[in-house]
């Protein structure tokens, strides 16, 4: 009997498995941890970078050609605004004069000179046309008056000539009298002499009177062509001083272009020669130096450093799947684990459970998609929640977790096994 009550103790033939209460009381829990609530989330990489275009890393580049000559910083220095980074010294063989500007200055003043000395000519051409014309104005007011005394000159010489005709006239009719008296015999050889002598007087005085008023008259018209030769002869000395006068304001104009491009010239000269000092844009970090020793050759335009400002308006600029993108939305609330400060992550979606992330709302979604299939998401910090560690760094990693709705754990399970998407994310409005 003994024997078979150590058989009856060892194999429990005649009991039930005492396994049955564990297996219901974990099934009741399990149950139990399905209508626990979950919070539902979208996990999505991104990187440090700041909210403002000045407060992200600054590449500094090489304004002109040139060849490095001195070096002020190194990588991982501190400097502030306006430090002297780099001296530059020149190569291109235009811009080795060391009197460069002061050459092209001296070119500048001297032009400035000619256009001066060509604006007095145009004033003094100006004052030489003036006096033309009032010496016009005096000749042909002379001119004019001298006809005027011709023509008065003429009526009294017409009146001479009318009364030597008339004089004539009388005398000539008495002669012929006497020469028919004279060959009837009334009159004497002597007397008939006498009056021949007096009609060829009055002849005489006749013809006289005759070329005075033919010579008057030739005056006249020569002065009249006169009068009209001055309008020509000071219209063609005129015509050569305007002609002067826009030469010279041709001149003007070119020197002035000149003056122009030489000012041009000694601004841009006096520009590159401040170039040849590469001044640090903003206060930050030094960092990623391109070129190292001295005497190399810098292309226009080629990068040199970089400087990192210090920044205290960080972001996190991450990326989401088109799929997730309906779900998120300015004003949402995203957890960030920083690389280098761990975090306990309860599954990611136990609410008010996740140990060292950091909290943060989205700023902006962009509407552009990226080369790799993503859309970026801005998210600053949350003013009104924890704080974002100081240590963090540009540039430094960030896993996102952005948080969506709160659901039962077996809603979660059921929609993953179906492959439904999340629920929409709607933001909450802070009450007033």
């Amino acid at each position: 009997m003994e024997k078979f009550k150590s058989f009856n103790q060892i194999y429990l033939r005649d009991k039930g498995p005492a396994t049955k209460p564990w297996l219901i009381g974990l099934g009741l829990i399990l149950l139990g941890v399905l209508f626990l609530p979950w919070t539902q989330n979208i996990r999505a990489k991104g990187q440090i970078t700041s909210l403002y275009q000045e407060q992200k890393p600054q590449k500094i580049y090489s304004p002109i050609a040139g060849k490095i000559s001195r070096w002020w910083v190194k990588e991982g220095d501190f400097v502030e605004q306006g430090d002297t980074l780099a001296k530059i010294s020149e190569i291109k063989a235009e811009y080795l004069d060391p009197k460069l500007i002061s050459r092209t200055q001296e070119q500048l003043d001297a032009k400035k000179g000619a256009v001066s000395f060509y604006e007095q000519k145009v004033k003094s051409t100006e004052d030489q046309i003036a006096n033309l014309r009032s010496s016009k104005a005096l000749k042909q007011d002379q001119l004019t008056n001298k006809v005027t005394a011709l023509q008065q000159k003429l009526t009294g010489e017409k009146a001479e000539l009318e009364a030597a005709s008339n004089e004539y006239n009388l005398v000539k009719d008495q002669f012929e009298r006497n020469q028919k008296m004279f060959k009837e015999g009334l009159i004497s050889q002597t007397q008939f002499q006498q009056r021949n002598a007096s009609m060829q007087n009055s002849l005489a005085k006749k013809t006289i009177s005759e070329n005075k008023v033919n010579q008057t008259l030739q005056e006249i018209q020569n002065t009249k062509i006169e009068l009209r030769g001055v309008d020509q002869e000071y219209s063609e000395k005129m015509n050569k001083a305007e002609g002067e006068k826009f030469q010279s304001l041709g001149m003007i104009e070119t020197g002035k272009g000149e003056v122009a491009k030489l000012e041009n010239q000694v601004a841009s000269y006096t520009i590159r020669d401040g170039m040849y000092y590469i001044l640090a844009p903003q206060s930050g970090q030094v960092i990623n130096a391109k070129k190292a020793g001295i005497g190399e050759i810098l292309k226009d335009g080629e990068e040199l450093l970089t400087i990192v400002p210090q920044n205290k308006n960080y972001a996190v600029e991450m990326y989401v799947r088109p799929v997730d993108l309906p779900l998120v939305s300015p004003g949402q609330e995203v957890r960030f684990i920083f690389d280098g400060f761990p975090a306990i992550i309860f599954a990611g979606g136990w609410p008010d459970q996740s140990f060292g992330t950091f909290p943060g709302k989205i700023r902006a979604v962009e509407n552009n998609i990226d080369e790799k299939g993503m859309f970026r998401v801005i998210v600053v910090e949350n003013p009104k929640d924890k704080k974002w560690p100081k240590q963090i760094k540009m540039g430094a990693g960030a896993q996102g977790i952005a948080l969506l709705n709160d659901v039962p754990l077996w809603y979660e399970l059921w929609r993953n096994i179906n492959g439904f998407p999340a629920d929409f994310y709607t933001v909450k409005k802070d009450e007033k």
